[in-house]
């Protein structure tokens, strides 16, 4: 039963983190209707950002993950107003060319500046702690409770404030938004932040654990993707609760089963619930 909470707690921590890097997949996705192949070099640069400020200028955590949020989601507005508004009357595969283009140079340029070399982040909640008998980590705790509190921000933000329903009404139809008078620049512009802001908080949140390098984002993303396809293209509930049904099943899969098929595990989910429900669990229709 211990090692059950053990692995229950463990996937709770590893879906936050998912949860958190499809939520801005899927709020992309709901201004551009294509995916964001570039979304995991987001993740990657945030983790280098809080690193840095962390090692090079000797910010504390908290300060430096704020840095990252506001470089990475100043990222993601440039990518927007630079390489996809210039292609929203191109034909769709352009835009995930562009995607990939991205992806590939943001890439090299963290090998460039940072090196191919993994890299550990410090924290200041290294601790271990024993509650009820089990052993956490004040880092694991915190990327649950973090995580947590910013997905309730953000569901709040889109469903109680007037920027939030733009982002809401553009995601269901741009031309309608774009008739009853709201700026579709300032929206696309807002989203593309927020999603960079989301990477880079996870990317912050995870990268103590894990490491940091120029690949990071390869297998992160590849899960995000995922994600959304199970809760459904462009719904924030589903990219929520698609991250952690696979945070829970990866975690349990790796102690039940084997660690050596843990990342196989999401794509067969995928291929599951795809057979059962093909538009995913929170699809509002198909686009």
């Amino acid at each position: 039963m211990e090692i059950l909470i053990q692995q229950l707690f463990n996937g709770l921590t590893i879906g936050s983190v998912y949860s958190l890097v499809a939520l801005g997949l899927t709020l992309v996705y709901g201004i551009l209707h294509i995916p964001n192949f570039a979304h995991g070099a987001l993740y990657m640069m945030g983790g280098y950002i809080t690193l840095t400020m962390m090692t090079k200028y000797g910010f504390h955590y908290w300060i430096a993950i704020i840095v990252s949020i506001l470089v990475v989601g100043l990222l993601g507005v440039l990518m927007e107003r630079f390489v996809f508004h210039p292609l929203r009357d191109a034909p769709p595969i352009h835009d995930k060319i562009a995607a990939i283009g991205i992806l590939l140079f943001l890439e090299a340029f963290a090998q460039f500046v940072w090196g191919a070399e993994y890299q550990s982040m410090p924290t200041p909640y290294g601790q271990v702690v024993e509650i009820f008998g089990l052993t956490f980590t004040m880092q694991r705790l915190l990327i649950v409770i973090a995580a947590i509190v910013v997905m309730i921000l953000l569901t709040l933000f889109l469903k109680k404030t007037f920027t939030g329903s733009t982002i809401i009404a553009m995601s269901q139809n741009r031309e309608g938004a774009n008739l009853v008078g709201i700026n579709t620049k300032k929206v696309a512009m807002l989203t593309f932040m927020i999603s960079g802001g989301l990477a880079a908080i996870a990317a912050s949140l995870s990268a103590p654990i894990n490491l940091v390098f120029p690949g990071m984002g390869h297998l992160v993303i590849l899960k995000a993707f995922v994600i959304i396809i199970l809760g459904g293209m462009g719904s924030v509930p589903g990219a929520i609760l698609g991250g952690y049904i696979l945070g829970f099943s990866e975690s349990l899969g790796a102690t039940y089963i084997s660690n050596d098929y843990k990342d196989i595990i999401a794509f067969v989910l995928l291929v599951i619930i795809l057979s059962v429900k093909p538009t995913g669990l929170f699809s509002k229709g198909g686009h």
